[in-house]
């Protein structure tokens, strides 16, 4: 009888890779391989993908391309997960529950036909979020409400913060996955979270700053300084943190604004205003969908602007990580822009990595793709951009770079 094998078995980390096989098949036996995953909420994700064995009745993912007519084609071992997709439209998986699993499923159906025909193989694997060893620590500390993740073990460990969009809460998923990989990270809620302000009319830096402190004070954070991790609005915050306060060591921006959007930011006596917003450049896109691409005014040509944050000042290390074809924020033209600032003052403190296809939405691998989704600000279904197998290797890509980065900077002094 037909059966799947796994590798590792039972249980692997979410951004693990998953090597996937299917054995006792007849000999160039034509099968359906079909994944399937119920977030949190119960809404179900599946991918499928069509196959041929071998003259032996083999099937190795790694070695055998997937056939026209199913979720991908061609070779892609792990195109079974990257390729999930929700069945409600434009639903997001997110994990809020790092301590247990997601648990997917695999089956093996005869034919291509569709649907396919009967089943000959299932298995289930769990895909975690934490390594065994790894402490989550929930932090109630002066204003933070936020959780650490520690690696195993009693030594020091390069400190990170991980703060994420402008939707607000607390998310924990990135956070967990880099502790697996050895670092002390913080996810940070600014928000939208416990007794922390619903509704957010400034930003004040002294709240990060907070959080920066209580890192740096950490029996098991290794100083003299920590790295920020930030994806959208978290990446604005972060650079802001990075020119305005000490201790800032490396900070990688994930599809970041480089200047203040939306609400003003303070810190001590000063005030950045936002970028202007011209809600008419909106684009509605079929069935009510928006394009808002366009509506900031260019924070490097309105003369006079006073919203650009002034990066300059940072004196950590910066990883702009830009996808080309975000509609959210015109992630790569800023950071090309800003680097052109910095080169002009003769600094070398910054790279960019950028990626063609990538839209708005960067994760640690294998999340499905996410390209249209909530705006956070319009509160209504928008563009955030990505093409399927692109945005897949963009972050299959990213993820050990932005961990080589926070390696390379925090433990160099």
């Amino acid at each position: 009888a037909p059966s799947i094998h796994l590798s590792p078995a039972a249980r692997s980390l979410f951004d693990e890779p998953l090597a996937i096989a299917v054995q006792g098949l007849g000999p160039r036996q034509q099968v359906t391989l079909r994944a399937s995953l119920r977030d949190e909420t119960g809404e179900l994700f599946q991918a499928t993908a069509r196959y041929q064995a071998g003259s032996d009745g083999e099937l190795d993912l790694s070695r055998c391309p997937a056939l026209p007519g199913g979720s991908f084609s061609g070779l892609e071992p792990m195109g079974l997960l990257w390729a999930l997709q929700p069945q409600r439209p434009f639903w997001r998986l997110v994990k809020r529950d790092v301590l247990s699993p997601f648990v997917l499923q695999l089956e093996v159906l005869e034919g291509h036909t569709e649907p396919p025909g009967r089943l000959l193989a299932r298995a289930q694997h769990e895909r975690a979020f934490l390594r065994d060893g790894v402490r989550r620590v929930p932090v109630r500390d002066g204003r933070i409400r936020a959780t650490l993740f520690l690696p195993p073990g009693e030594d020091t460990f390069p400190g990170i913060i991980d703060i994420h969009g402008f939707g607000g809460g607390l998310f924990e998923y990135r956070a967990s996955l880099l502790a697996n990989h050895g670092f002390a990270t913080l996810a940070l809620a600014y928000y939208k979270y416990e007794d922390l302000p619903q509704k957010l009319t400034e930003l004040h830096l002294e709240y990060f700053e907070e959080a920066v402190n209580y890192m740096l004070q950490h029996p098991q954070v290794k100083g003299p300084g920590v790295g920020l991790l930030g994806y959208s609005k978290g990446g604005e915050v972060s650079l802001a943190m990075a020119a305005f306060l000490k201790n800032i060591t490396a900070v990688a921006a994930l599809n970041s604004p480089v200047a203040v959007t939306s609400i003003p930011l303070c810190y001590k006596d000063k005030t950045i205003p936002s970028l202007t917003i011209y809600e008419q450049r909106i684009k509605v896109i079929d069935s009510n969908i928006l394009d808002c691409s366009d509506i900031p005014t260019d924070a490097f040509q309105a003369p006079g602007n006073q919203s650009l944050i002034p990066i300059e000042k940072a004196e950590a290390q910066l990883l702009f990580i830009v996808g080309q074809d975000d509609h959210v924020v015109k992630s790569e033209y800023y950071a090309t822009e800003i680097c052109k600032l910095l080169q002009a003052q003769g600094k070398e403190n910054f790279q960019i990595l950028s990626y063609p296809g990538t839209g708005h939405c960067i994760e640690p691998p294998f999340f499905p793709l996410y390209p249209i989704g909530n705006h956070p600000v319009f509160h209504k279904q928008a563009v955030l951009g990505g093409e399927l197998r692109a945005y897949s290797k963009a972050q299959v890509h990213a993820w050990p770079q932005i961990q080589v980065f926070f390696k390379k900077y925090l433990n160099d002094k």
